[in-house]
C-alpha cells in the first residue's frame, strides 16, 4: 500500500535577512513503507514538473526508479510511477539516476549498478532505459559502454540538445597514461536509437565526484567537474562546446582554491547561466571551507573572486536554479549539529547580489541532497531525502522566495 504523508514545516530564517522564505506543506512523494532517496527534478515535453526517486525493499541493498508528474507546479502530483526495466539501481545521490524527456516523446532513465568486476570491486556501470511512448512502455536496460575494456562508469549527467537529442557524460576507467584519475566521456543520441559515438573529453578527472551538463539558451554545451591538477590538487574546472558536444574549451578552474587531497570529497559542482552569465556553487576545503559561489560574466573566460555560502566543512551538495525573473535560487545541505541536518537556501538577484538566506527544514531533522525547479511566479519547490528514525523518504516543499 502506497501512503502519501503532508507534514507542515515552519521556514527557520537568519536574523540578518528579511522573512522572505514562506514554505508550504511538505509532501511525501514516496512510499512510506519502502526506503527511498535519489531525488531528482525535470520537466516533461509538456512543461509538467517531474519528480524521480529509488525506493528499496525491505532488506536489500538496490532499488528501482520512481517518478511523479505534477500539472499545477508542485501543489500537487500524481501517483508514482514505476519502471520496471530500471532495478538493481545503487541509491547513490552524488550518482544520481535521472530521467529525461525528449520532444519526439522518448523518455530515458539513466542510473548506475554494481559492475561486479574482478578488476575493481568498487567498480560501477551505467545503464539506461528508454520508453519510445512517453513512459507507457519501457524497453530493457541496457549498458551505456559496451567496449569490454571500460569496467567503471558512474558520475554521469544527462542533458537535452537544442537538436532534440540526448547527451550524457561520465567518469570512465579508459585512459591512456598513468596519471590519477578518470577519464570523463561524453556520448549523444542520433540515427540509431541509443546512445552512441563516444569520445573523451577531459582526463585526470576525480573519480568520485558528481559531474554536471548544462546547455544554455543559445544552445551551448557546459561540463564542470572536478579536475585533479598537478596530481593533488582537486579544483572545480568549467569548459564549453559551441557546436554541440563536438569540440570543448580547455578546462578553466572556476576558482583557483588549491584543495590538495589525496581522496575523493564525493560532492560535485552546479552551474546555470541567465542574462548576467555563468553562476556556479561548489564544495571546497582549499582556501576556506564550505560551499562557495562565483560568476563568469564572459562566458568562462575570467571568474569572480568565489563568495563563501556557508562556512560549515558539512555544507555540502549545493544545486542552482534560474528564476522566472532572471534570479537565481541555490540550496545546499549541512549539519546542523551531532544528530540533524539541514536544507540551507539562498535567493540571489540575477547578478548574484544575495537578497535572502535561511534554512527550509528544521535543525532537528535529518535532510539531505537537495535538488530544486522554479515554480510559478517567484517560488520553488524542492526535493530532497528526510530520514525519519530509521525511515528514508523523499519529500518535496514549495518555498515562496
Amino acid at each position: 500500500m502506497r501512503k502519501s504523508v503532508f507534514i507542515w514545516i515552519p521556514v527557520l530564517i537568519s536574523a540578518c535577512h528579511p522573512a522572505v522564505f514562506s514554505g508550504g506543506m511538505e509532501q511525501v512523494l514516496s512510499d512510506t513503507l519502502r526506503d527511498a532517496s535519489c531525488a531528482y527534478m525535470t520537466r516533461d515535453t509538456s512543461g509538467a514538473l517531474v519528480v524521480s526517486w529509488v525506493e528499496q525493499d525491505e532488506g536489500v541493498e538496490t532499488g528501482t526508479f520512481y517518478y511523479a508528474v505534477s500539472a499545477d507546479e508542485g501543489k500537487s502530483f500524481s501517483a508514482a510511477k514505476k519502471v520496471a526495466t530500471a532495478t538493481g539501481i545503487q541509491p547513490h545521490a552524488e550518482n544520481l539516476p535521472k530521467i529525461l524527456f525528449r520532444p519526439n516523446g522518448e523518455v530515458i532513465v539513466m542510473f548506475g549498478t554494481e559492475s561486479n568486476d574482478p578488476r575493481n570491486k568498487y567498480a560501477g556501470k551505467v545503464l539506461y532505459t528508454r520508453s519510445p511512448d512517453g513512459g507507457q512502455h519501457w524497453l530493457p536496460a541496457v549498458p551505456l559502454v559496451t567496449d569490454t575494456a571500460g569496467y567503471d562508469q558512474r558520475y554521469f549527467d544527462m542533458a537535452l540538445l537544442p537538436s532534440g537529442e540526448a547527451v550524457a557524460i561520465w567518469l570512465d576507467n579508459r585512459k591512456h597514461h598513468q596519471q590519477e584519475g578518470s577519464t570523463l566521456y561524453i556520448a549523444a543520441t542520433g540515427r540509431e536509437p541509443g546512445f552512441g559515438q563516444e569520445r573523451q573529453i577531459a582526463q585526470t578527472v576525480c573519480q568520485c565526484c558528481r559531474t554536471a551538463l548544462y546547455v544554455d539558451a543559445q544552445g551551448a554545451l557546459h561540463a564542470a567537474f572536478r579536475d585533479i591538477i598537478n596530481d593533488t590538487i582537486r579544483d572545480m574546472v568549467h569548459m564549453v562546446s559551441t557546436d554541440g558536444g563536438q569540440t570543448f574549451s580547455p578546462p578553466v578552474r572556476i576558482s583557483p582554491d588549491n584543495w590538495a587531497i589525496r581522496g575523493c570529497p564525493h560532492t560535485g559542482p552546479t552551474m546555470v547561466k541567465n542574462a548576467e552569465g555563468l553562476h556556479f556553487a561548489w564544495f571546497t576545503m582549499g582556501g576556506g571551507q564550505g560551499v562557495f559561489y562565483c560568476q563568469s560574466p564572459d562566458n568562462g573566460i575570467t571568474y569572480t573572486k568565489k563568495e563563501s555560502i556557508s562556512a560549515l566543512p558539512t555544507a555540502k551538495h549545493p544545486q542552482l536554479t534560474t528564476l522566472r525573473n532572471g534570479g537565481l535560487a541555490l540550496v545546499w545541505d549541512e549539519a546542523a549539529d551531532t544528530s540533524g541536518n539541514r536544507i540551507g537556501m539562498q535567493h540571489k538577484a540575477g547578478n548574484g547580489e544575495t537578497v535572502a538566506k535561511g534554512f527550509i527544514t528544521p535543525p532537528e531533522v535529518f535532510a539531505s541532497f537537495p535538488v530544486l525547479e522554479p515554480v510559478g511566479e517567484g517560488s520553488v519547490l524542492v526535493a530532497y531525502k528526510k530520514r525519519v528514525k530509521e525511515r528514508e523518504m523523499v519529500c518535496v516543499q514549495r518555498v515562496a522566495l
